[in-house]
């Protein structure tokens, strides 16, 4: 796709939802970092994220005037994550969490304590509490080191996808079908609100309204950074495209209840953010086939080019998964072999709940790899140079209609 010239892009990162597959979009960060000189400045003036994206971005926003130290904060977190860390997972939490749901069951759901989900994330709150320093986005707004922050949540009352953002004086609301943008100051209840994943996590309250994971809602996951003002997405995704057509086993299987609720999670994450990167590929050719302005005046909206370069895994998480399935604490692994998580074919759901070290450094190594193995266009494009193409994987591309 030819590009345009622009002098000062605002170039935005777009992180979507992905559960621990969220620890490789800290390795493609890594290497930007890496690859910028010491010191340098926030390349990224917008940032949005849903789910696990939502917390990276925002640890990320509050670092904004210092990103290199910022995505060091973030390596060191991910790199060392331990499942307790995220979701209680000690055996007498797992037993009451088992017989609470079984006596829901076998009671029709009678009396005032039934559960709200099949995890605690309490500990997730501990720790983002201590690890962000939401005072650092407005500083980092001020300071000029970023224009603003999107955090997306899906709300259970008004059913549509809350883009929650932090930004500069002159940004605006915006409503859409199914969707809009609300101005307002993050906080931990925020990210809490994206990552709740449901039936896996409690929803939580923001404001007057109870929220669950941003991708429930989110049918376009790019449109609040470019209702912020990007002129150029750097989209970080967590899945493969090139795998989706390869089954894990042959033949038709009954899917267990772990493999339809992995299936779900990769629905509910990544579907609308292929979607989403169709529609911005159509839209930009139909934009270039006008002459600057024209459809402004004819259609009343600002339609601009939106150059966009997508960077996603090389190879299939779901692989890297299976290798590290025996880290889950034997409680958990207890109760996702009732759900069929370990049958074959279920991979899915596990990596998106293995919050443990050594699969999360294997994501950050491949995240890092692969921005690395695109570095010739990766710096160019967020430097602002001039771009002659969407820079886009072969099968991404072809996934795309490219």
């Amino acid at each position: 796709m030819a590009g345009e010239s622009l002098r000062h892009p605002r170039i935005g990162l777009v992180l979507p939802g992905g559960g621990a597959r969220g620890a490789y979009q800290v390795g493609a960060m890594k290497a930007i970092a890496e690859l910028m000189p010491p010191g340098s400045p926030n390349p990224f003036s917008i940032m949005t994220g849903m789910s696990a994206g939502a917390i990276n971005a925002t640890v990320l926003a509050s670092n904004a005037r210092r990103f290199q130290s910022g995505v060091r904060r973030l390596n060191a977190v991910w790199s060392n994550f331990a499942i307790e860390q995220v979701y209680r997972a000690d055996s007498w939490t797992m037993l009451k969490s088992s017989l609470h749901w079984l006596l829901t069951f076998t009671t029709g759901g009678l009396g005032v304590g039934n559960p709200r989900s099949l995890l605690d994330n309490a500990p997730l709150r501990e720790l983002l509490e201590g690890h962000i320093h939401f005072g650092g986005i407005e500083q980092a707004i001020e300071s000029g080191a970023l224009h603003a922050l999107a955090v997306t949540a899906s709300g259970y009352e008004c059913a549509r996808a809350v883009s929650f953002f932090e930004g500069c004086d002159d940004l605006k609301p915006w409503l859409r079908s199914r969707r809009e943008g609300r101005r307002t100051r993050i906080n931990l209840d925020h990210l809490m609100g994206s990552v709740a994943v449901p039936f896996i996590f409690p929803p939580t309250r923001v404001g007057d309204e109870f929220f669950g994971d941003g991708a429930i809602r989110e049918s376009a996951p790019l449109s609040a950074a470019v209702h912020l003002g990007a002129d150029r997405l750097l989209v970080v995704g967590v899945r493969d495209e090139g795998s989706r057509e390869r089954g894990e086993t042959e033949g038709a299987t009954l899917p267990s209840f772990g493999q339809i609720a992995g299936y779900m999670l990769d629905t509910i994450f990544l579907d609308g953010l292929y979607a989403d990167l169709e529609r911005l590929t159509r839209i930009n050719r139909i934009v270039a086939q006008f002459p600057p302005g024209t459809l402004e005046k004819s259609l009343g909206e600002n339609l601009k080019r939106i150059d966009t370069m997508i960077i996603v895994p090389s190879k299939d998480i779901r692989e890297i998964a299976r290798r590290h399935a025996s880290e889950f604490p034997r409680s958990v692994r207890l109760l996702l072999r009732g759900l069929g998580a370990f049958n074959a074919g279920s991979s899915q759901l596990i990596s998106y709940l293995l919050f443990e070290k050594a699969y999360c450094r294997e994501l950050i190594e491949l995240g890092y790899e692969d921005a690395m193995a695109r570095r010739d266009h990766l710096l160019p494009f967020i430097s602002g140079e001039a771009v002659e193409v969407l820079d886009a994987p072969r099968h991404l591309e072809a996934a795309l209609g490219n």
